[in-house]
């Protein structure tokens, strides 16, 4: 075999066992290690993530962005690539970042993956699928995820960054009832997260137009129209969880009489 990349892959995981192998199985046979940190799964994820070379640790769940930081504590390599338990390096992508070592490590602080979507029932990518830019292979070194409980980001502290050219593959929820359950637990936390930032300006006009805005910007800007009736519903799943965050921060930490 050829020899494995000095990279540490690691993986945050909650009842994964139907997708977390497609991710550890997108890495393992080009990576240094695969970490798997569980927050207390009650399915087979551990037994899953073990069988296919990951070690698997236990943390309790922190917030995404600290369990993150945990999970790069616990890697041996100086490069780190992250990757969530419902994505999946492509080939393509794979063979581009193996390219990047061929003469060692990189100099730089590290590389923007783009993160495409695949709607439930979707075998492979949309003309416009849409894409989200993070930074996912990088240096420990020059850079660290934020310990924000609501969103895992990374933060660069020097350097620079390239993008790189082929996606991840995001397969973000299972099906309805998984994204309704997952919009019903981030939106908790949204609203948490906004009051803990110092509230919102105008939150009854936010509350109002939220909604239409939002489902516009899924819809038309991002090109959801053109997956037919996955789009659709996408896009008025989008609005909704938008809608829901301002619903929730203004019941839990309601205005003063008049300032509503």
């Amino acid at each position: 075999m050829p020899p494995r990349l000095p990279i540490s892959a690691f993986i945050i995981a909650l009842n994964e066992a139907d997708r977390v192998g497609r991710a550890i199985a997108s890495v393992r046979d080009w990576v240094d290690e695969i970490i798997v940190i569980d927050s207390g799964s009650k399915d087979n994820t551990v037994q899953v993530a073990a069988a296919l070379g990951a070690k698997v640790l236990h943390h309790d769940w922190p917030g995404y962005g600290l369990q993150k930081c945990f999970g790069e504590d616990q890697c041996r390599n100086t490069w780190l690539l992250n990757i969530d338990a419902d994505e999946e390096i492509t080939p393509a992508l794979a063979e581009e970042i193996k390219s990047l070592f061929v003469h060692g490590e990189p100099a730089i602080t590290g590389y923007v993956l783009q993160i495409r979507d695949l709607l439930p029932g979707e075998k492979k990518l949309a003309p416009f699928a849409h894409t989200n830019y993070a930074l996912r292979l990088y240096d420990r070194n020059k850079a660290r995820f934020s310990d924000s409980p609501v969103h895992d980001t990374v933060i660069v502290g020097e350097g620079h960054t390239i993008m790189l050219t082929h996606p991840v593959l995001h397969r973000s929820f299972r099906d309805l009832a998984h994204a309704i359950d997952k919009m019903n637990f981030y939106t908790s936390k949204l609203a948490e997260n906004l009051h803990n930032r110092g509230g919102m300006a105008f939150p009854m006009l936010r509350l109002i137009t939220e909604f239409p805005f939002a489902f516009f910007k899924d819809y038309i800007l991002r090109g959801y129209i053109l997956r037919g009736r996955r789009g659709f519903v996408n896009s008025v799943l989008y609005g909704f969880t938008r809608f829901v965050r301002i619903a929730k921060y203004m019941e839990k930490y309601p205005l003063p009489p008049g300032e509503g």
